[in-house]
């Protein structure tokens, strides 16, 4: 199994992620506001502004205050 860091000495498990997307756009914004409402929002953030929504396959979504290109960066190699 491999981890993914998103900063700040947090780990997903890259075999859960399903999307990593910028929080800009309104569907985003949705997903999240329906996490929060469902108890499935995990804000890794430490009070950062979000830079990336981690959508994972246990329906659970995951801020990060990185980027997602450098989170991409960390995943290359991995999963292979």
């Amino acid at each position: 199994m491999e981890f993914l860091n998103i900063g700040y000495q947090n780990v997903v498990s890259l075999d859960n992620v399903v999307a990593m997307v910028t929080p800009d756009s309104a569907p985003i914004k949705r997903i999240i506001t329906e996490a929060k409402s469902k108890g499935t929002l995990i804000d890794a953030t430490y009070g950062r502004k979000t830079r990336t929504v981690i959508v994972m396959s246990s329906d659970h979504v995951v801020l990060s205050a990185l980027e997602a290109s450098t989170l991409c960066a960390r995943t290359e190699g991995k999963g292979e």
